[in-house]
């Protein structure tokens, strides 16, 4: 995003929380790969979603440091749950720190592994899933949680512009590959409504119909 735009957004939106700013901080100075967080402009519009929809449960694929853990946590209805699998177990002690921190530890469910070894033993019917694991899997993700997801809830999937790469249908690399089969392939869907969002690096919101 331009620089100036981007300053401009910031300036006439919501500051961003403490904690999260706080979050966003450290994961830059400990951790490979930083951008992997959503940050505060995406992490705004995901907590903006889970209010609007207050969901009683929701699935995230892919937890990285917690950023858009907590933002979608924050929009939860009283007693709701939240479930975030991620399969490296050497960040869950700095990302449960920061649920503690952000006031809502005791809505979160941190599974360690792939959402493949879990996903047969859940069931809760998500009112939202926020897809932003293995990009190479992301068929798979939508596959295994299409049907669990309740009718006229949602499925939100990041990276789906993947920096513009979505074009190089050429490409060699699997990550792109996965993005590239994702998105032709809920295309053609004919239970969903979707529509893709060009806010950071490309999100598509999806609306199982009833």
């Amino acid at each position: 995003m331009d620089r100036e735009l981007e300053k401009y957004i910031l300036d006439h939106s919501t500051p961003e929380d403490p904690v999260l700013e706080e979050l966003y901080r450290q994961t830059h100075l400990r951790f490979v790969n930083p951008n992997m967080s959503c940050g505060y402009i995406q992490g705004k519009f995901l907590e903006m979603i889970s209010k609007m929809i207050s969901p009683s449960f929701i699935l995230e694929i892919g937890t990285f440091t917690g950023y858009s853990t907590i933002c979608l946590a924050r929009g939860l209805k009283s007693g709701g749950k939240l479930i975030t699998v991620e399969p490296n177990e050497e960040i869950a002690e700095f990302t449960q720190a920061f649920f503690g921190k952000a006031g809502v530890a005791g809505k979160i469910v941190t599974f360690t592994g792939r959402l493949q070894d879990m996903i047969a033993g859940m069931k809760e019917k998500p009112d939202l899933v926020y897809i932003d694991g293995d990009k190479r899997e992301y068929c798979d993700y939508f596959r295994l949680t299409i049907d669990k997801v309740r009718p006229g809830g949602f499925i939100i999937a990041d990276n789906v512009l993947w920096g513009g790469k979505v074009f190089d249908n050429d490409t060699k690399d699997q990550q792109t590959k996965g993005i590239i089969k994702f998105n032709e392939m809920i295309s053609i869907q004919k239970n969903i409504e979707t529509i893709i969002l060009p806010v950071r690096d490309g999100i598509m919101v999806i609306r199982k119909k009833m």
